[in-house]
């Protein structure tokens, strides 16, 4: 982020795809949206295996379902909900309310410390039932790869989430500056340039 004013100052300017990329929030909502597509595809692809002897295959984490549906729901809810804040952190500049600037900054700080919450619990969970697992539920050794791959970028998430959520706090720091300064002098220009 530019270290702007927020407000009718600089609403309503053109979009900048190169601006917009080069936003540190927006390079980490990428970097969580490609962690969550890892998790939830690895799972899918190969998080359910079976015995030689049996036809019905099993999560491959303990032979617990939950665990493979707890690492499927949570990546593909964080991966739309990357999408909706993309969306949302393109659609900001356009704001010209400081109300409703601090509304989307408040939802962003909420929802990325939800998703850093929930990140870490699927960390956790993910990693007992992998350590759970017994070797004569896969003999051969099939999704193994797939299951650290999951785990791993689950742990990675925690820390990408963690730090939307700092840059969200540094982001509504700004915004309730401007506010305070609209409010103490309403008549004059806009501080920041």
């Amino acid at each position: 982020m530019d270290g702007g004013a927020f407000g009718a100052g600089k609403a309503g300017g053109a979009f900048d795809p190169h601006a917009f990329i080069r936003q540190p929030h927006t390079l980490l909502r990428f970097v969580s949206w490609l962690f969550s597509i890892v998790v939830f595809g690895s799972i899918v692809n190969e998080g359910y295996v079976n015995r030689l002897d049996e036809t019905q295959e099993h999560c491959i984490f303990n032979r617990n379902r939950n665990a493979c549906n707890y690492g499927i729901t949570v990546g593909v809810l964080a991966f739309l909900s990357c999408l909706l804040y993309l969306a949302l952190d393109a659609y900001f500049p356009q704001i010209s309310s400081v109300k409703d600037r601090k509304k989307a900054v408040l939802s962003d700080i909420g929802v990325s410390a939800f998703w850093a919450f929930l990140w870490f619990v699927g960390f956790c969970f993910l990693t007992n039932q992998w350590q759970a697992s017994k070797e004569e539920d896969n003999p051969l050794n099939e999704g193994a790869d797939a299951a650290r791959a999951a785990i791993t970028f689950s742990f990675f998430s925690i820390f990408t989430w963690g730090s939307l959520t700092f840059l969200a706090f540094r982001r509504l720091r700004e915004i309730t500056f401007q506010e305070e300064y609209n409010t103490l002098f309403p008549n004059s220009p806009s501080l920041l340039p």
